[in-house]
């Protein structure tokens, strides 16, 4: 029997923004859900000689969402208010 597939894209998610700051990272979870987009949320551990370039962050959050989804997206991240924006770090796809 053979595997359900759950869309044409399984696993080939893009990464839309990344972000050490926990409240700029849920305000973009937010405003994502509200616009009813679907994405995943991965945290990403900083090496310990990397965090100086992090200001001392021992982690990343990381957001991926669809491909086809991504214009949809990068409009929904525009309307965020703008001192969560600034702490974004978005992907240029």
């Amino acid at each position: 029997m053979a595997a359900k597939k759950l869309g044409n894209f399984t696993g080939n998610d893009i990464e839309l923004c990344r972000t050490t700051n926990h409240n700029a990272g849920n305000q973009t979870v937010q405003a994502l859900m509200d616009a009813s987009i679907p994405f995943t949320k991965n945290c990403k551990k900083i090496p310990f000689f990397k965090r100086l370039q992090y200001n001392g962050a021992e982690q990343m959050w990381v957001i991926s969402i669809n491909p086809h989804r991504y214009g949809q997206a990068r409009r929904v991240i525009d309307q965020i208010e703008s001192t969560y924006r600034k702490r974004l770090m978005l992907s240029n796809y």
